[in-house]
């Protein structure tokens, strides 16, 4: 088992695996890691789908165009659920409000189900394993997914996590520096911000022209805006209003 500070500083996303599957005991130290997340009013406003049937996951890389569910060993759906607090509160007679229909409800559920995927992430490489999020089975058809995962209403994919033995071990993504992240007291201003943003621009278009492996010409700030715009062609909000988030 690595240590805390080699679990949290040397993670980066592994998107090539290898044929041998991730044992019982490493999924279990995962799946206990993910109940022991810290949850809004401790009402664990998510559930997680563990997918191993290659069949499935071969669905799941048909629906985002995500290589990286087909060869992994298990592929974690991380998902908003309101359906098991209305569930047990309609059996015992107690009036369920409309929380999941409110914008502060959406919130609770995604921010959950994301605190579920970090206690995973780290749960994973603390292992020597390796993982991917793929926020793109949110946003590519959402209503396929959960077509495909039986959602009911009340219940939202928000990301998944491909899981499996690490088949390559790439460069680490220049972080921005402290100083564009953590801000004492108050929000930064402009001038500051522009400094560090510009300098760290740098560094990501340095890093992706001399990376191994396959090499590119993006910067940081078109290269995340173009994805801001194709976001832009996603229909979220329908999909989560179909499946009771209906006040976004």
């Amino acid at each position: 088992m690595k240590d805390v500070k080699d679990t949290l500083l040397e993670r980066r996303s592994i998107r090539r695996y290898e044929r041998e599957a991730v044992t019982p005991e490493q999924m279990q130290f995962i799946f206990d890691a993910i109940r022991n997340t810290p949850t809004s009013y401790n009402g664990q406003q998510y559930s997680v789908i563990d997918i191993s049937s290659q069949e499935l996951k071969l669905k799941l890389e048909a629906i985002t165009g995500q290589k990286q569910i087909k060869t992994c060993s298990r592929f974690l759906l991380f998902c908003a659920d309101y359906h098991k607090i209305t569930l047990i509160g309609r059996e015992k007679g107690i009036e369920i409000p409309p929380f999941a229909a409110t914008m502060d409800g959406a919130v609770v559920g995604i921010v959950d189900a994301s605190l579920a995927m970090m206690s995973a992430i780290v749960a994973v490489d603390a292992q020597g394993l390796g993982c991917c999020p793929i926020g793109f089975i949110r946003t590519a058809d959402p209503e396929a997914v959960c077509s495909l995962m039986n959602l009911p209403e009340g219940v939202f994919p928000v990301c998944g996590l491909a899981i499996g033995v690490p088949r390559e071990l790439p460069d680490m993504h220049p972080k921005q520096p402290e100083s564009a992240l953590i801000f004492t007291d108050s929000y930064a201003t402009d001038e500051t911000l522009l400094r560090d943003l510009r300098a760290y621009d740098a560094d990501v278009t340095r890093y992706n022209a001399t990376r191994s492996g396959t090499t590119s010409d993006n910067d940081w700030a078109a290269h995340i805006l173009s994805y801001y715009s194709e976001g832009m062609s996603y229909h979220t909000r329908e999909a989560m209003r179909r499946q009771g988030f209906d006040a976004l």
